[in-house]
């Protein structure tokens, strides 16, 4: 899939409209800053601190796509609790040459409304001999509360994930184990194969590692795009698996 027909091409802020970058979440320091976020890759990464705005930025990307901002498909409108920010109605989306069949929008905070809404649509028991089209048949047929965090995430990525889809993806890995990360890059590998864009923000090196995509780390004023062995998310990691009785002996040493 060449840029040309990736279903987001690039992210624009339309800094002329913004009311003010004085107030939330145009405060933020990358936000502030921002100007146009391209995508070259079908696998993007962002990548940061924790209170960079990566989180911010990709949900701003999931809602001006039309993504509930609490996570899911297009098609899921419930508002639990209305905590995201404007950010959305000032982005503008170039898209491809062609529409994504499928999409998903996860995000680890408010997964679990995610899954309540799902329970909520599939209210009602079972008729016998009735063919049931219950949404959790799309999750692998078992309510997503009846599963571990871990399952439940992972029968989103397996099941629900079907190609030809973009999806956005805000800390998957956290949830997962290693190992299941390892199989999230499986399942990833497969879709990207099946004409799917994923742009996803992480703190896992073992995610970033998936190969010929983009890393984008949001630091400072600015957005620079990076190599994995040039993030601190990999270097730390292997820093401290390299040495981690030196590294323990220098985080725990009495004062």
């Amino acid at each position: 899939m060449d840029n040309a027909m990736l279903y987001i091409r690039h992210a624009e802020l339309l800094r002329e409209r913004v009311p003010s970058f004085q107030a939330y979440p145009f405060d933020l320091p990358v936000i502030r800053s921002f100007s146009k976020l391209a995508f070259q890759k079908q696998v993007t990464f962002l990548v940061g601190e924790n209170g960079t705005g990566k989180s911010t930025l990709l949900e701003g990307i999931a809602a001006a796509w039309g993504f509930n901002p609490e996570g899911g498909t297009l098609n899921f409108s419930f508002n639990t609790r209305s905590s995201h920010s404007s950010l959305y109605e000032y982005l503008r989306l170039a898209k491809g040459g062609r529409r994504p069949r499928d999409g998903f929008f996860l995000r680890a905070e408010s997964y679990y409304n995610v899954a309540s809404y799902i329970d909520d649509l599939d209210g009602g028991p079972e008729v016998p001999g009735v063919r049931s089209n219950k949404i959790s048949n799309s999750y692998g047929g078992k309510s997503l509360h009846e599963q571990s965090h871990g399952e439940s995430f992972f029968a989103a990525f397996v099941h629900r994930f079907g190609g030809q889809g973009l999806y956005i993806l805000d800390e998957p890995e956290a949830a997962l184990s290693p190992l299941r990360q390892m199989s999230l890059l499986v399942r990833m590998h497969e879709l990207v194969g099946r004409h799917s864009q994923f742009i996803i923000a992480t703190h896992s090196p073992i995610l970033m590692s998936y190969p010929g995509s983009e890393i984008y780390l949001l630091e400072g004023e600015g957005i620079r795009q990076v190599a994995l062995e040039d993030t601190e998310h990999y270097t730390v990691t292997k820093a401290f698996m390299n040495d981690r009785g030196k590294m323990l002996r220098e985080l725990l040493a009495d004062d």
